[in-house]
């Protein structure tokens, strides 16, 4: 019986990366195929799950009577998997199934795989610029440069950056991201301290790295970069309180999800310097409303949440994801399962 597969891509993960992946792990698959416009158009919420391109209708329409799916960002939910009883494996090229309803899919007794680890690299280099570019003005100093102004002033002690050769450098979370993010702070001569309940101290230690209390760090850390995932218990993680913990003049940067920080006392602090710097690229709304309080701030560092944005990035997904239909297709046990349940 022939194996039918839908690659559903978008402008990034591309309907043909997942193809192409695919047809090396089942050559002799009936492959359909749906483009979907993120993110050229923002996701957003469709049919109860988060962060979906493309309609429920869309994907409906793809999958005729596929066993199995391979996307990005196409939404999987209780319409979709009762109008497709015969479809077997969802497998997502992202770092968590935030498009798929994972009841559903558990209800339906269709398997849900995802991509952990498949940006850590694009995201730990996008963080470690942005840390490097706080620290040093690189952003600013360019645009005021080209805007006709030459600040020698920069030269003036109190004005001179930072090196990270000697600096303690703060990291919250030591998943994937936070680990390669460790160990190049620790080749530039970085002491590099460490806030994650869940991390394993070992691992850590044999890094290089420090483990201590959330709020140790912040008092001994002139910079901190945030890479924890985002939960109940983690929003809102760093807020007034915390913020007043770190040393005056102190480098943040947030990279990792906009929901970990509070937003509200930023422009303050960075007024009143108790804010050196702050690098952004994750945002308590997406994109910042026109009024953004930090939008003029000089101190101020934002990207369009680009941290995972890589070429290899969109490659790795594909083939992570295709992998699992390898699986699948020999028969052997899948390896990113969010929905363990159905297995049993």
């Amino acid at each position: 019986m022939t194996l039918r597969i839908l690659a559903a891509g978008d402008e990034f993960v591309r309907t043909e990366l997942l193809a192409d992946a695919v047809r090396g792990q089942a050559p002799d698959a009936e492959l359909s195929r749906l483009s979907l416009p993120w993110p050229v158009e923002p996701f957003g919420p469709v049919g109860g799950v988060q962060e979906a391109s493309g309609t429920e209708q869309q994907v409906i329409d793809a999958l005729g009577d596929a066993d199995v799916a391979v996307t990005q960002m196409a939404p999987f939910t209780k319409q979709v998997f009762a109008a497709a009883p015969q479809l077997k494996l969802v497998s997502v090229s992202r770092g968590g199934p935030v498009n798929v309803d994972l009841d559903a899919a558990t209800e339906a007794g269709v398997a849900v795989t995802f991509a952990p680890g498949r940006n850590a690299a694009a995201a730990a280099e996008f963080a470690l610029g942005l840390i490097l570019a706080a620290m040093r003005r690189i952003p600013t100093a360019s645009a005021e440069l080209l805007g006709g102004q030459w600040r020698g002033d920069y030269y003036a002690y109190p004005n001179a950056g930072l090196e990270l050769d000697g600096t303690t450098v703060g990291l919250v979370g030591y998943g994937a991201i936070g680990a390669r993010v460790a160990k190049v702070l620790a080749a530039f001569g970085s002491r590099v301290l460490v806030a994650d309940p869940f991390a394993d101290p070992d691992r850590i230690a044999a890094d290089g790295a420090e483990l201590v209390d959330l709020d140790d760090l912040l008092r001994r850390s002139p910079v901190v970069s945030l890479h924890a995932r985002l939960t109940e218990d983690t929003r809102h993680l760093i807020d007034a309180e915390k913020l007043a913990l770190l040393p005056d003049g102190a480098v943040l940067v947030n990279s990792a999800r906009g929901g970990l920080l509070d937003y509200a006392p930023l422009p303050g602090l960075l007024r009143s310097g108790k804010l050196g710097a702050l690098a952004l690229d994750v945002y308590d709304e997406e994109p910042p409303p026109a009024d953004w309080e930090l939008r003029n701030l000089p101190n101020v560092i934002a990207t369009p949440h680009l941290a995972g944005c890589s070429k290899q990035t969109a490659e790795r997904a594909a083939e992570i994801v295709a992998a699992e239909v390898g699986r699948y297709v020999r028969g052997e046990q899948l390896l990113n399962v969010a929905n363990p349940a159905v297995l049993r």
